[in-house]
């Protein structure tokens, strides 16, 4: 009995030294959770994972070596106005003013998409801007010589206010590095499901078309030896570029993002749908930026003909387009009046019947012009010769439509054509004009993009005064033919010129061939070499306007953010 109490009361005893042991565990693990609570709240949980500190505004992004500051441009002479001429006017490639090209055999190869290292490939006229009540028209009022054939502009020296370092909204989206001063977009998997969250859930008053340019450092989608419709011309790698900076550039609007392009979505948005690029040689460095971008998951089927060409992707039945319009108005060269044969004759009221009458088969057309109203021509107006480009013999007669005049003009034909047209319910996107940035003369005179590596700074902008001019005479069209519309369809400005002021880094420049021997440098004299600052280097600022399409498109067929 003694024993069985001593037992119970040893028993007794040690229960509470065990509670005790216990409650002291209890509380040396709160406070234990409580200090890495703090902790952890101070170093966020991405940063163990994936070595990224998302507390801080992406500062440590990695730039490339050569990442200073944009260099001073060429300043502006003592007039404050620059002659600025853009080069030849490309023909689309072999595709001639009549739309025709040989049928082209695409061989296929095992898709990659990966981006792989950029190689080498192996394989005017006088300018007219007659006074005008508008003050803009009067502002570049001036006659420029140029070789017959080629387009013009006038650039005037005006700083624009829209800068590169206006601040982001939100700051998680892009960061500053601390060292360059200049905003940059994190890795895509830090940031794309923010991206693609934000866009279309409480942003209905975004703006695509203004914000800045930054710096991402994930590079293109595609690289040039990746790509096998890519133009020669365009193939700023494989023709000896040796920068690449400009084609990490991402543009990024105020109050929203821009996604990147996603080229399996893309095509699940076009599901047996077809999309047309019309228009003249930039629209097709866009669809050839299109192409690229898109042949990284999927190689289509070539069914193009002399008409068109035509790209298909099976997976999703989607026809990617392209046909060749210089005007997109009705051409002639016929004679007619006082107008001899073989001079080019614009019929400004009416369409271009070529592609007109393939329309309905359209779902999205995407159209390009403007460059080619430089061109040598005679513009008819209610069947009657109103005026000309490069050419008027009878100065008895007034010449009462001018190239800019008569670029409005064929914008409103053209639209009012698509908006009425009774079988066409489809999207139509105006790619606004696009800018060129011959800087101190022109092509032929000491015009120059050379050396330009980096987005310009807003002070260092030279504003074009033809581009300015042609783009009102756009947006008024555009706006004119909105007011006519009576079909299903819909019509969309996509306005890239301001943006695209600031990408004189994004032309090829002297790099437009393979030729080994070709000149790059300024000679002795100071002047520059032959250059291309039309058109743009694939990759590049380019695929910027698919990505706008892309989401142009999106909002359209899943809602969202409504059109800019």
């Amino acid at each position: 009995m003694k024993q069985s109490f001593n037992e119970g009361h040893s028993s007794m005893s040690a229960y509470p030294k065990s509670l005790v042991s216990i409650i002291a565990s209890l509380v040396g693990l709160a406070v234990f959770l409580v200090l890495g609570s703090l902790f952890m709240v101070s170093q966020p949980i991405g940063s163990y994972f994936y070595g990224v500190d998302r507390s801080e505004s992406f500062g440590s992004v990695s730039m490339p070596a050569d990442a200073d500051l944009v260099k001073d441009l060429i300043k502006l002479n003592s007039t404050g106005v620059h002659e600025n001429l853009v080069p030849p006017v490309d023909d689309g490639g072999s595709i001639s003013e009549a739309g025709s090209k040989p049928d082209v055999d695409v061989v296929e190869k095992p898709n990659s998409a990966s981006k792989g290292t950029n190689e080498k490939l192996v394989s005017q006229p006088e300018v007219t801007v007659t006074a005008s009540d508008n003050p803009a028209v009067s502002k570049t009022e001036e006659m420029v010589n140029q070789p017959p054939g080629e387009p013009g502009s006038l650039h005037e020296g005006k700083v624009n206010n829209f800068s590169l370092s206006t601040n982001v909204t939100n700051s998680v989206e892009t960061g500053k590095d601390p060292t360059l001063g200049m905003e940059v977009l994190p890795s895509v998997s830090s940031v794309e499901g923010n991206i693609s969250n934000k866009v279309g859930s409480g942003y209905t008053d975004c703006d695509l078309y203004h914000g800045q340019w930054v710096y991402d450092q994930n590079g293109p989608l595609y690289s040039n030896n990746s790509c096998p419709v890519l133009t020669q011309m365009q193939n700023c790698q494989g023709n000896g570029r040796p920068d690449k900076e400009y084609e990490n550039w991402r543009w990024k609007p105020e109050r929203c993002n821009l996604p990147r392009f996603d080229p399996k979505k893309f095509l699940e948005l076009m599901r047996g749908k077809t999309l047309a690029f019309i228009g003249d040689s930039v629209a097709r460095n866009q669809m050839e930026s299109m192409l690229c971008i898109l042949w990284q998951v999927e190689v289509p089927k070539n069914r193009g003909n002399k008409k068109m060409q035509k790209y298909h992707f099976q997976s999703t039945n989607t026809m990617i387009v392209r046909m060749w319009s210089s005007w997109l108005v009705h051409r002639t060269s016929e004679p007619f009046d006082f107008a001899p044969g073989g001079l080019d004759k614009l019929h400004l009221d009416a369409p271009d019947e070529f592609f007109m009458e393939f329309v309905p088969q359209f779902d999205v057309i995407v159209l390009s012009s403007g460059h080619w109203f430089a061109k040598r021509s005679a513009y008819i107006l209610n069947n009657e010769i109103l005026g000309g480009q490069l050419w008027w013999p009878d100065q008895s007669r007034p010449n009462k439509i001018n190239n800019v005049e008569a670029f409005g003009i064929s914008v409103e034909t053209i639209l009012t054509s698509l908006g009425t047209h009774p079988n066409y319910t489809g999207l139509t996107i105006v790619r606004s004009f696009s800018p060129d940035h011959y800087e101190g003369g022109a092509w032929n005179t000491g015009g120059s993009c050379t050396g330009k590596v980096k987005p310009a700074l807003a002070s260092e902008i030279v504003e074009n005064g033809f581009t300015n001019i042609m783009h009102e005479k756009q947006v008024n069209g555009f706006n004119r033919a909105l007011e006519k519309k009576t079909n299903k369809s819909k019509l969309r400005l996509m306005d890239i010129t301001e943006a695209f002021s600031y990408r004189h880094d994004g032309h090829p420049g002297p790099y437009r061939s393979l030729d080994p021997n070709k000149i790059t440098k300024r000679g002795k004299d100071g002047r520059p070499p032959p250059q291309d600052c039309l058109h743009w280097c694939m990759p590049g600022p380019v695929d910027t306007w698919n990505e706008l399409v892309m989401e142009i498109i999106r909002r359209e067929y899943e809602g969202g953010a409504g059109p800019s």
